[in-house]
């Protein structure tokens, strides 16, 4: 599995406003910002007051580092509010977060957006974290979008059923569990209703899903229905997604469907055989550049990114390079480098590692090569007229996922046509034509 959703880095953080009462301070994938307004919601209704809730994230061991810090920030600032800890840290190691003095509560990912989980309890327990993977059906929970967001996340799916030699996640989330057709076509129903123009299908493994439902429905046949019976809804859009798992019905609707955004953030990991096979990936290289190529034949305007890894235990400077040149064989886009991090528990953790001097500097490098990609993909836009979602005064977000700065005014959340002029390296420079969509 990859990074869920269309994530910074793993360790990047969201935090509300200082002075808020309830403050949720959110850790890593788009997944878990999803679930910090579940989070959100429960607070309110269990009338919870100042405190401070960290949704933690567990991907690398910097992640878990920076949470400790914003806790043991968090009580200097606040010395009476109330800290719960939770998300996937939480659930793997509850009892390490459960000794901080600072922490007042800790809560696992189960727990988390459960009616009740943050009202007074008669017999408080410091730690309620339960097992996991006993956990068999998504949260039953249903959200009005996102505060301060100009589109809105469904989490289809959560879990994983994969044993990638370097995750802990699916020890955070649990095996894979897929959300009804029904009540995702109706969640996204609702959100257009209330006027969002793109929505995304976030979740730990989304190609995954319908894996455990009646009848084995896959993600393609989700995304059609959804498209026909929510015609209202401009754009739809895929967080990320294993290159294994893309069935004919979600190729058939890329090329079919213009309101299907072309743009797939693939989690590849590497380019070299022998370190996906070490990783346990069910790819090889070539399956990847396949998979590019086909989707390329039938949806041109797609781009793509990719989580990969540098310094993964055994890679020889030949190995590295290999990933190298898959970024440039494949045309990518938008790169998110993970320097290699240890996570205890892991089968990788136990492989003799590439010194971290290397896995550094590798990471810098690879860093390079996806800022050269990043160029190179955005001076093909020069001139171009694109459709963009504003995202915040003067910035919008093309379809294929390309960030846009541009002159002019235009309310967030709206769909509005841009004419390229330039770029910075980062993203394109435009200048404002009029409203896409009404």
């Amino acid at each position: 599995m990859g990074q869920p959703g269309l994530e910074p880095g793993a360790a990047d953080v969201v935090d509300d406003a200082a002075d808020a009462d309830v403050r949720i301070v959110t850790f890593g994938c788009r997944l878990n910002a999803y679930e910090s307004e579940v989070i959100r919601k429960r607070a309110a209704e269990d009338g919870l007051t100042d405190a401070v809730v960290f949704n933690t994230c567990a991907v690398t061991n910097e992640a878990v580092r920076q949470a400790r810090q914003a806790i043991r920030k968090a009580r200097r600032e606040r010395p009476a509010a109330k800290l719960i800890v939770t998300g996937c840290a939480a659930q793997i190691d509850p009892a390490a977060f459960g000794a901080m003095p600072e922490v007042d509560l800790v809560l696992g990912n189960a727990e988390k957006s459960a009616a009740g989980a943050y009202k007074p309890q008669p017999e408080p327990m410091k730690v309620r974290v339960n097992d996991i993977m006993s956990v068999r059906e998504t949260a039953g929970h249903l959200i009005d979008g996102l505060k301060d967001r100009a589109r809105a996340y469904v989490e289809v799916q959560n879990g994983c059923d994969h044993r990638c030699t370097f995750c802990i996640i699916p020890y955070g989330r649990g095996n894979s569990r897929s959300a009804p057709a029904g009540e995702v076509v109706e969640q996204v129903r609702k959100l257009a209703a209330q006027g969002y123009r793109e929505v995304v299908l976030t979740g730990v493994d989304v190609t995954s899903w319908g894996a455990d439902l009646p009848g084995r429905p896959t993600l393609g046949q989700l995304v059609a229905r959804i498209l026909k019976l929510v015609p209202g809804l401009p754009r739809l859009r895929l967080s990320s997604i294993d290159a294994a798992e893309i069935d004919p019905d979600l190729m058939r609707c890329l090329a079919e469907e213009s309101r299907l955004m072309p743009y797939l953030h693939l989690s590849l990991q590497a380019g070299d055989d022998m370190i996906l096979k070490r990783m346990k990936r069910r790819h090889l290289r070539a399956d990847a550049l396949r998979l590019v190529r086909e989707v390329r034949a039938v949806r041109p305007d797609v781009a793509f990114g990719a989580d990969l890894i540098a310094g993964f235990p055994t890679e020889t400077d030949e190995m590295f390079a290999n990933t190298l040149r898959l970024v440039d064989e494949a045309d990518l886009a938008f790169l998110h480098v993970f320097p290699f991090s240890p996570r205890p528990g892991t089968p990788a953790a136990r492989i003799p590692p590439v010194k971290r001097d290397v896995v550094k500097a590798r990471a810098a490098e690879l860093r390079a090569f996806g800022e050269a990609a990043l160029a190179r993909h955005l001076g093909r836009q020069q001139g171009r007229v694109l459709s963009g979602l504003v995202e915040r005064p003067g910035v919008a977000r093309a379809e294929d996922f390309t960030e846009i700065a541009f002159t002019g005014e235009a309310p967030v959340g709206e769909v509005i046509s841009l004419r390229v002029t330039g770029h910075d390296g980062k993203r394109v420079l435009a200048e404002t034509l009029a409203t896409a969509v009404a």
